[in-house]
């Protein structure tokens, strides 16, 4: 029975099955139509850190480096530092580099060299194979685990609930064009382990629950577990965004977009723990116990003899 002050999660579940459809159909649209930003570490490439002796503006960087062919090429200013500049260009010969160079100090004054790093397109295929090789064994890992220690349904919807929140901090990686590379591959994968644990966590209440059900409906099973795990799965959410939002702040350009893709895969992964996964595994679990009470008079009436 519900209180005056408890939510009844179960109760609306159709409307959380429907804002992830939703959001993910909006991911699946964004992915076909926008596609990911690739970065240089899967599509191959240098990146380049330049320290200009005078300020230059990113827009002054592109128009500079247009009669190169790199016009398009990716510049972000390092930090509030007005001379430090990050430029991501496609891959480039050496001659083509020098000529670059000459065209910048030229267009743009004396600048210092701080790195140049190049990344094969080989190399990054290989990453995107091992970062995709890395994220099927972790999902049969944790359906194998979860279905021993709980049940096997538990395992899937965990799972399931796992790739709705991966679809959708790649599709709003596409709608903010957000630099896809190693370390948004590492954020990715640090969602799916943190969403997990806070999946875990709900289902483990839910199992204890079930021991002392009595004449509880399911739904009330899981409303219960949802409410008894929910202060912890907030806090713990909570504590984290807090840093990441930090790190966002202030961590400089080069963490902003892995702090950020961090901030949506905890921030979905937080909603499908508490709105998401319980929910798909009652919907399954009562589909299954009707199918099993409409069976049982046919199995009588067979059994009766004539």
């Amino acid at each position: 029975m519900l209180t005056s002050r408890q939510f009844d999660f179960m109760g609306t579940r159709k409307i959380w099955f429907g804002a992830s459809l939703a959001m993910i159909a909006v991911s699946l649209i964004s992915l076909a139509v926008i596609g990911l930003n690739l970065g240089i570490d899967f599509t191959g490439g240098m990146l380049l850190d330049l320290d200009f002796e005078q300020p230059v503006t990113p827009g002054s960087v592109r128009a500079a480096l247009q009669p190169f062919g790199l016009g398009g090429a990716m510049v972000q200013m390092a930090g509030e530092d007005p001379r430090s500049v990050l430029l991501r260009t496609p891959p480039i010969d050496e001659p083509t580099r020098v000529r670059m160079f000459a065209g910048l100090r030229e267009d743009l004054g004396e600048f210092r060299t701080v790195s140049v790093d190049a990344v094969s397109p080989i190399i990054g295929r290989e990453l995107l194979d091992a970062s995709l090789l890395a994220l099927a064994v972790a999902a049969i890992g944790m359906i194998a685990y979860i279905a021993l220690r709980f049940e096997w349904r538990f395992g899937i919807t965990g799972v399931l609930a796992l790739l709705h929140d991966v679809a959708i901090v790649l599709g709003v990686s596409s709608l903010l064009r957000l630099d896809v590379s190693a370390p948004f591959v590492a954020a990715v994968l640090t969602v799916v382990g943190y969403s997990i644990n806070a999946t875990i966590v709900v289902y483990d209440r839910v199992r204890e629950n079930l021991k002392d059900r009595r004449k509880e409906g399911l739904p009330g099973v899981v409303n219960r577990s949802i409410q008894q795990s929910l202060t912890r799965c907030l806090n713990t959410s909570g504590t984290t965004l807090a840093a990441l939002g930090a790190i966002y702040l202030f961590g400089g350009a080069t963490t902003q977009d892995f702090a950020l893709a961090l901030i949506i895969g905890i921030a979905v992964g937080t909603y499908s723990s508490i709105f998401l996964s319980a929910s798909l595994w009652c919907s399954w679990r009562e589909r299954d116990e009707r199918i099993r009470q409409a069976r049982r008079p046919e199995k009588a009436a067979v059994a009766r003899p004539r």
